[in-house]
């Protein structure tokens, strides 16, 4: 592999360049110079370009919550847990775990991961195909780099975190366990037996992040089925609650980070992240019917025409 010529934290794809082993300097730089904001924008801005484009490609797929969740998902890897793609396991010790419990976004994930190097950009265009490892919801079964749990039965993916970040502290690993979940998920009552149990337990390696845009696939969540306080029952279950603006990247450094700061201390620490449902996008943002439709040819070229290609589509 080699570094993208711009961003020496970023990998270019199959399609650029042949990848050959990495320089010293290139790890150094790769691992240890921290991208600005402008460049996060840059990568976020890219991955939306790629969501739009494989969902439109595979004519199925959930645009809407990828979206939403992209300034996210590349601030998570590129700027807070920039694992080793190199090196990836099952087992990750010894280094910070992400798991997506609403798996219908994996769009914006797949995309994250291919940006920082787990595997060719050129695969995104795979999504959702025959054959394919890059399925509708994540799966295991592929072996795909970057993926520790098959998710989309919504309700799981804060057990599994819950469940991780135990195994972090007994194995003296003193690592960060993160999740992401959806607010209609939430609906899910798996969630709230997780939610008493991690207090009670006092798992505080653990960040949970619930995507609150406020819709689902059947409509506006206060009209499916009201959440009430979220902040209030979060608190009276014992966790560290947060706010935090998911479609600002450097509010979502300044949380994280101290976020971050609040682990160790005896309560597992959950972000209501509020996001919009197709943000990047003007005819789609805050619609809940781009919860699980794929724009058509005509739709993507007008999204993608809001959307300037960064870093080279795949």
């Amino acid at each position: 592999m080699r570094l993208h010529e711009s961003y020496p934290f970023l990998l270019t794809s199959a399609r650029q360049a042949e990848w050959i082993p990495i320089s010293l300097t290139g790890i150094l730089k790769l691992f240890l110079e921290m991208p600005t904001i402008e460049e996060l924008q840059r990568i976020s801005t890219q991955v939306r370009r790629d969501i739009i484009r494989m969902v439109s490609g595979a004519a199925s797929g959930h645009p809407g919550g990828s979206l939403g969740v992209a300034d996210f998902m590349t601030v998570l890897y590129f700027e807070m847990i920039r694992p080793d793609p190199s090196n990836f396991d099952m087992d990750g010790i010894n280094e910070d775990l992400f798991f997506l419990s609403n798996g219908h976004v994996c769009p914006a994930w797949y995309s994250v991961l291919a940006r920082y190097g787990f595997f060719h950009t050129d695969e995104l265009g795979t999504l959702r195909k025959l054959g394919s490892r890059l399925q509708g919801h994540p799966s295991t079964a592929e072996k795909l780099p970057g993926i520790r749990i098959a998710s989309g039965s919504l309700g799981q993916g804060l057990s599994v975190s819950i469940g991780a970040a135990i195994a972090k502290k007994l194995n003296g690993d003193k690592h960060l366990v993160y999740v992401l979940c959806g607010d209609g998920e939430l609906q899910e009552g798996q969630n709230w037996e997780a939610l008493m149990f991690a207090p009670a337990k006092k798992v505080d390696n653990l960040i949970a992040v619930i995507d609150f845009n406020g819709k689902q696939i059947d409509g506006p969540v206060e009209k499916v089925l009201p959440m009430g306080d979220l902040r209030a029952k979060f608190e009276a279950f014992g966790w560290e609650v947060t706010d935090m603006d998911g479609n600002s990247i450097p509010d979502v450094i300044n949380v994280l980070n101290t976020v971050k700061s609040k682990t160790g201390k005896g309560k597992p620490n959950m972000i209501i992240m509020h996001t919009h449902m197709g943000f990047g996008v003007d005819f789609m943002i805050d619609n809940h019917e781009w919860h699980g439709v794929p724009p058509t040819s005509e739709q993507a070229l007008k999204a993608l025409g809001q959307l300037q290609e960064t870093l080279g589509d795949y």
